[in-house]
């Protein structure tokens, strides 16, 4: 009997391949959200150390005119870097809950073509048995007429 081949054998590589890229999608995306996560600490902690800063300075009584300009336009500053990466980082965990979808929607794909294969090779295995048993007892019909003659 023939040799098992299963039809969809090129899908099975294909969404293997697919499956493969999806992984690296989506590791690509969750590191630039911890990335972004990380700068966005950064900056809460330059914003706290300037802070420290200009407590330190009002506690002394020396603060001009000037100096107090400057911190406002630092804290304003700070505070809208801030905020845009918080933006950031909500794009960037949208991205890779996008990510993760499709590698759910491949992954599955790919369970069911291998639920597919595995269930034709059942097929083929029966058929072989069957094939195998039909050729026994051609075999012992043969031998058993050879003995009565």
């Amino acid at each position: 009997m023939k040799k098992f081949r299963f039809q969809l054998e090129t899908l099975l590589k294909v969404t293997k391949m697919n499956k493969d890229q999806a992984q690296v999608e989506l590791a690509t995306a969750t590191k630039k959200v911890e990335e972004a996560r990380h700068h966005l600490e950064e900056l809460l902690e330059q914003m706290a150390q300037g802070h420290k800063d200009y407590d330190a300075l009002t506690s002394k009584g020396t603060i001009t005119v000037g100096t107090l300009m400057t911190y406002n336009s630092f804290f304003n500053y700070k505070r809208e870097q801030i905020e845009q990466q918080q933006h950031y980082i909500m794009e960037c965990q949208a991205e890779r809950q996008k990510r993760m979808a499709e590698l759910v929607k491949i992954m599955n794909k790919l369970k069911s073509i291998e639920q597919l294969k595995e269930k034709r090779f059942q097929q083929y295995m029966a058929e072989v048995l069957f094939e195998e048993q039909k050729v026994l007892d051609e075999i012992g019909g043969q031998l058993y007429f050879r003995n009565m003659g």
